[in-house]
């Protein structure tokens, strides 16, 4: 049993080139050759090989056929999986398998692979399709020896379309075109974003001319078996779309909410104006009675303080000197009085005070403070293979996220954190606006080439929790931009989320990276 654990662990060639960074290249990365190596005194006397594909790091989905041997005979029959990048293969053990259904469930801890995500949503007659896997006919053309059946190599993709569902022997089945051979089976047939449908398991015969037909377990049977056998999985419901059409979607949802922006904005204004025009009119109305109450008690008083002045006269003339004193006074008094009311009328037009609120604030490029709460949006996002649970963040001083995180200001005024993990195949930009309110996420699934060339990257990023130290920003800045460079033009996954101030004892769902 040694000679073949040591067998199927061997280190052989260097990994392929790096892939392309596209969905179903990512995918590529969670299929695995699952091998069956028969020994009897030590001599192999038996080799069979499938496909399977990782439902999380350490657990692969294949069909049950393919480890029917090493179920049959444990003392004699060792099972292994060769990963489709890296150096080593690994053995393997059984956890779950479902004859009826034809799945069974491995496990490797040697190792972690990137996880396989299962597509949830409807599946049309028609819809584009890709089957991953390894072959037979591949094989028999390229393998040179034994060794080339244990190398970890870049599976083999064959595209076709959906034609219907049916069932078979009661377990739903996919009936699809995509080209499989011996050697396919327990492989992944994957959408045009890399989500897994279904497990081939079988292949019509072309006999006669007749058009082969391939057969796929449907994903709610894979699902179905996942429950049984208490595994958990990541699932998305998402309509698969194209960058470019999330792109356009996202430019059009962020021109609407402008518009709308700019429209409540307008309103607000015009009915600010009306109010302002309607204080107007009141504040004129009120200062034109002003003026005219002013002017005619400047008239009364004016006439008054003249009869009382001819009274004097009158007085002076009868020689009445004290009456003549007093009715001359209180004439001159009424009459100056008249004078400085006349004067001092207010304006007709009056002018009032402008709220200097209603002056839009001078935009800055500070990132907004405070704890929020941030919910995926899906009509802008593109989603293949992430949960989108709500994602509380706060944000501290000088970009300081979530109390850990340091945050830098790129060039587009986003504030960002590239994210390279030690045990993830996946680069993740996070990046917040100044305002704190539109939040997103853009996941990068890359080939082992290029996740060292990003660690390698990162080796040299000493800065592992938040500063205000303008030359430790500076720095982890320009490494963030060197990182960046080494990324795809477009990232695999891109999750936006529109963030809120959260409510105070709010539950808090998944952290913020």
């Amino acid at each position: 049993m040694t000679r073949i654990l040591l067998f199927l662990a061997a280190i052989f060639t260097l990994t392929q080139p790096a892939y392309a960074a596209d969905d179903i290249s990512a995918a590529s990365r969670s299929v695995v050759r699952v091998v069956t190596v028969a020994m009897v005194d030590g001599e192999v006397v038996g080799f069979g090989h499938g496909s399977g594909i990782a439902i999380s790091p350490t657990r692969i989905i294949t069909n049950a056929h393919v480890v029917e041997s090493a179920v049959k005979y444990p003392d004699n029959v060792a099972l292994g999986v060769v990963p489709s990048e890296g150096k080593k293969s690994y053995a393997a053990k059984l956890i779950a398998i479902d004859t009826a259904r034809d799945l069974a469930l491995i496990e490797i801890t040697e190792a972690r692979l990137p996880a396989a995500a299962i597509y949830t949503g409807p599946l049309d007659s028609g819809a584009d399709v890709v089957a991953l896997g390894y072959p037979g006919n591949v094989d028999l053309a390229t393998a040179r020896s034994a060794n080339d059946y244990i190398t970890p190599r870049t599976p083999t993709r064959s595209e076709g379309n959906i034609s219907n569902t049916q069932s078979v022997d009661g377990v739903a089945m996919l009936i699809h075109t995509a080209k499989i051979s011996r050697g396919n089976s327990g492989g992944p047939l994957v959408d045009q974003c890399g989500r897994i449908t279904g497990i081939n398991t079988a292949i019509t015969r072309a006999d006669d001319g007749d058009s082969p037909f391939a057969f796929a377990i449907a994903g709610r049977e894979l699902m179905r078996f996942l429950a049984d056998a208490n595994q958990q999985y990541t699932s998305v419901g998402t309509s698969c779309v194209s960058m470019a059409d999330a792109d356009a979607r996202d430019r059009a949802a962020m021109d609407a909410e402008s518009r709308a922006t700019a429209e409540a904005n307008a309103a607000k204004e015009a009915a600010a104006k009306l109010d302002r025009d309607l204080k107007q009119a009141r504040a004129e109305e009120d200062a034109l009675a002003s003026r005219e109450n002013r002017i005619a008690l400047a008239g009364v008083l004016f006439v008054i303080g003249a009869l009382a002045a001819g009274a004097g006269l009158l007085f002076y003339s009868q020689k009445n000197l004290r009456n003549a004193k007093i009715a001359g006074g209180a004439g001159a008094v009424l009459m100056l009085g008249a004078a400085i009311l006349f004067a001092t009328r207010p304006d007709a037009h009056a002018e009032i005070a402008t709220e200097s609120a209603a002056t839009p604030a001078t935009a800055t490029t500070k990132l907004a403070q405070g704890s929020l709460l941030c919910t995926i949006r899906p009509e802008r996002s593109r989603i293949t293979v992430s949960a989108t649970t709500d994602v509380p963040i706060t944000i501290g001083k000088s970009g300081c996220v979530n109390d850990r995180t340091q945050y830098t200001q790129g060039a587009d005024d986003r504030w960002q954190r590239i994210l390279v993990p030690n045990d993830e195949a996946t680069v993740t930009v996070a990046s917040i606006d100044s305002t704190g309110r539109d939040y997103r996420v853009d996941r990068y699934l890359l080939d082992a080439e290029t996740m060292t060339k990003a660690r390698e990257t990162r080796a040299g990023i000493t800065l592992k929790s938040c500063t205000a130290n303008p030359d430790e920003l500076a720095g982890l800045a320009a490494q963030q931009d060197a990182i960046r460079s080494a990324l795809p033009a477009s990232p695999n996954e891109r999750l936006v989320y529109r963030c809120q101030p959260a409510a105070t004892g709010a539950v808090k769902a998944a952290p913020a990276p």
